[in-house]
């Protein structure tokens, strides 16, 4: 996954400079590269992230088990 989104940065970042103007590439970089990108790694993250949370919570729980038994 990672080696696609550095492709398509380098991708995007050629379309970029092609532009007429500073502005152009700029917003052509912002719309075409960071916004899709941030977005499809947030949703490629959710399972890891609920899966540490699921982690932490469940060392918790045992952390609790354990002071009360002592």
């Amino acid at each position: 996954m990672l080696i696609v989104a550095v492709a398509w940065i380098y991708v995007v970042g050629l379309m970029a400079l092609t532009e007429t103007s500073i502005v152009a590439g700029i917003v052509t970089f912002l719309f075409y590269c960071v916004l899709p990108l941030s977005t499809i790694i947030y949703i490629g993250g959710t399972g890891k992230r609920r899966a540490r949370r699921r982690a932490a919570e469940q060392a918790a729980r045992e952390a609790q088990q354990a002071a009360r038994r002592d």
